[in-house]
C-alpha cells in the first residue's frame, strides 16, 4: 500500500505540514480532512488523528448529542457500546474499578482476562503507564490511531481489575471518529473489550451488540451506532514487557511491520501459527487458556475457545470439501472463499482478499448461526453444523499474510473444543 502522510492543523509535528507527502503522486495537494489516510500503508485503515471533538465530523448514524449523552453515562459509571475500526467495544471508565466490574459482569468475562484501555493518543497513554518505553513512542507514532494495542507496565491509576491481575496494561488509540469523539468528550481512558458475551462472536455492527445485550442486560448498555467496522477484526496486541517485543495476539498489523518500525527482532510464533492452520495441534502466537483458569492472561484473545458461534464449527481443507459435503443437509452452513461443488448446505460466500475477508468474517459466523430451515408454524431449526474452509496460509504479500494469520487465529479458536 502507498504511504500517505498528512498533518492536521492541531498536529503540526506530523509529517507533511498539511500536504500529501512527496512519496505520494499527489504531493503538494492539500489533505482532505477529516480523512487524511494516516497510516493506510501500515494498518489498511485510514486514520483520523483528531486533537479534540470539535474537529470531528457529525457522526453518520448518531447525532453529536448522543455522544455527549454517552459520555455522561460513562461519568455516572455506566456502560456504553461504541464503534471502532476493529470491532464494537463495551466501554466503561478505565479509572473506576466499579465501572470496570460492570463490564466483566455484563459480558460474563473471566476476571483473569485483561481489558484493553482506549486513549486519545500518546499523552493520555503515558498517564496510564508506569513506564513509557522508547519503543512504545515509536509504535504509537507509526500506528496510532489504529489497530495496535501496546502493553506497557501499568500505572497505579489503572485499577488491577483492568489487567486481570497482571503487571502490564494494553493501551490503544482507536481509528474511528465516533470512538475518538467519545474519548475526547469523556476526557479520560475507557476500557473497551468486544461488546458481546464472553467467548462468543465479536460484533461489527450496532445490531450485533443489541442482539447480545438486550433490555434485560444488567448493568444496562447504551449503544452508539457508528456503522459497520472497517477492519472487522480485533487489534494486534504487542507486549513491551520484560525487555522484549512480543506479539501476543495477531491482527492486521503484522510482526514484520512492527519490526520494521522498531528496527529490531519481534517475537511472534508465526511459523507455529501456520503449522496450526495446516492441522497441527498447536495454537498460534500464545499458549491457550481454558475458561476458569486462575492464571492471569498476558493479553486478551488467549482463550482456547473464543469468537465462537453457538453451532458447532470446524475448519476443513479445500481438498476435504467434496467428501465432507456428501453428508451435508440443509441445516449445515458452509463458509467458503472458494467455489463449492453442489451441496444441500447453505453457502456463505466470502471475499478472496484478506482485509475484505476479515471485515466480513464475524458477520458470516453470526449469519451462519442465525440460518435455519423454516418449518410450520414458522419456527426455525437451529443450524446443526458450520463448516469453514481454511483460509490461505501464505500469498507472498507480507501485509496480506499478516491479516490471513490473524483470520486463521480467530477461526481456530472459534472452532476449538468448548
Amino acid at each position: 500500500m502507498r504511504l500517505v502522510w498528512c498533518a492536521h492543523p492541531d498536529f503540526p509535528d506530523t509529517p507533511g505540514g498539511g500536504f500529501a507527502s512527496s512519496g505520494d503522486s499527489g504531493a503538494g495537494a492539500p489533505c482532505n480532512w477529516p480523512n487524511p489516510g494516516r497510516p493506510a500503508n501500515l494498518s489498511g485503515v485510514p486514520a483520523v488523528p483528531y486533537r479534540s471533538a470539535r474537529h470531528l465530523p457529525e457522526p453518520a448514524n448518531e447525532p453529536r448529542d448522543a455522544v455527549r449523552a454517552a459520555a455522561a453515562a460513562l461519568r455516572a459509571g455506566g456502560l456504553v457500546a461504541f464503534p471502532t475500526e476493529t470491532v464494537y467495544g463495551l466501554g466503561a471508565d478505565a479509572l473506576s474499578a466499579g465501572a470496570v466490574a460492570g463490564v466483566f459482569s455484563a459480558k460474563g468475562r473471566p476476571s483473569t482476562n485483561p481489558l484493553i484501555v482506549h486513549v486519545t493518543g500518546e499523552a493520555m497513554a503515558r498517564r496510564c503507564a508506569a513506564l513509557w518505553p522508547a519503543e512504545a513512542a515509536l509504535l504509537a507514532a507509526a500506528f496510532w490511531p489504529g489497530p495496535l494495542s501496546i502493553i506497557v507496565p501499568r500505572a497505579e491509576v489503572i485499577p488491577e481489575i483492568v489487567t486481570g491481575g497482571g503487571a502490564g496494561v494494553a493501551l490503544r488509540c482507536p481509528n474511528h471518529p465516533m470512538a475518538l469523539a467519545l474519548l475526547f468528550e469523556f476526557d479520560g481512558p475507557l476500557v473497551g473489550p468486544s461488546a458481546n458475551k464472553s467467548g462468543r462472536v465479536s460484533p461489527t455492527t450496532a445490531a450485533h451488540v443489541r442482539t447480545d445485550f438486550g433490555a434485560e442486560t444488567v448493568p444496562p448498555v447504551l449503544v452508539l451506532d457508528g456503522g459497520t467496522c472497517a477492519a472487522g477484526i480485533e487489534s494486534t496486541v504487542v507486549s513491551l514487557l520484560n525487555d522484549e517485543v512480543r506479539v501476543l495476539r495477531p491482527g492486521v498489523i503484522g510482526v514484520e511491520a512492527i519490526a520494521a518500525v522498531l528496527g529490531r527482532a519481534v517475537l511472534g510464533r508465526a511459523v507455529l501459527g501456520r503449522a496450526a492452520l495446516m492441522g497441527a495441534a498447536i495454537m498460534p502466537y500464545a499458549n491457550p487458556h481454558t475458561r476458569g483458569s486462575a492464571e492471569a492472561m498476558a493479553s486478551p484473545g488467549m482463550l482456547a475457545s473464543h469468537y465462537a458461534p453457538n453451532a458447532p464449527a470446524r475448519l476443513v481443507a479445500e481438498a476435504e470439501l467434496a467428501a465432507i459435503l456428501e453428508g451435508a443437509t440443509d441445516r449445515w452452513t458452509v463458509i467458503s472463499h472458494v467455489p463449492l461443488p453442489p451441496t444441500a448446505a447453505r453457502v456463505i460466500a466470502m471475499p478472496e482478499t484478506a482485509m475484505a475477508y476479515a471485515k466480513a468474517m464475524y458477520n458470516a459466523l453470526r449469519e451462519a448461526d442465525a440460518s435455519g430451515v423454516m418449518m410450520p408454524p414458522g419456527q426455525a431449526l437451529a443450524t446443526e453444523q458450520i463448516v469453514i474452509v481454511r483460509p490461505p496460509l501464505q500469498t507472498g504479500d507480507t501485509e496480506q499474510d499478516a491479516v490471513w494469520e490473524a483470520i486463521g487465529d480467530r477461526l481456530m479458536r472459534a472452532c476449538a473444543q468448548r
